[in-house]
């Protein structure tokens, strides 16, 4: 049976506006335990932003985290998205093509989700490495 992105995506995924500061996005990662934040503009998709992207593309710049905007951090690919609907095996293809971990869920171009590479791993083998670290808790 296939199965669709709907059925193991995280919905309702986190989003800022583009003029959140990098310190302000990094918080509310850290409080969220989020590994990655949806960039909107009003309800509509603008990016995506890791907390890789924040340390490499940002802080790394060395400009002040409270003042300068998440908008400079997002990877600045073409954004790669996909549909409810679409089926698992599709989002693998696009993963291994486009080389990234997490992909927007998108409907009528609003986020509603965001699957990655640990959800994926889960769905298919939860007893590998992967499928582990995806659901542990991190040592804090």
């Amino acid at each position: 049976m296939t199965q669709h992105v709907r059925d193991i995506m995280t919905g309702a995924p986190v989003t800022v506006e583009p003029q959140a500061s990098v310190a302000a996005v990094a918080r509310t990662m850290r409080d969220q335990d989020l590994g990655a934040v949806l960039v909107t503009d009003g309800d509509r998709l603008r990016g995506l932003v890791t907390d890789r992207d924040l340390g490499v593309r940002s802080l790394a710049e060395g400009g002040d985290p409270e003042r300068t905007s998440v908008a400079g951090a997002c990877s600045d690919t073409e954004l790669v998205t996909v549909s409810p609907d679409d089926d698992l095996d599709h989002v693998v293809e696009l993963m291994r093509r486009h080389t990234v971990r997490r992909v927007p869920v998108v409907e009528d171009g609003r986020p509603v989700g965001i699957v990655s590479l640990g959800d994926l791993a889960m769905e298919r083998d939860p007893e590998s490495a992967l499928g582990d670290i995806s659901v542990a808790r991190p040592n804090t």
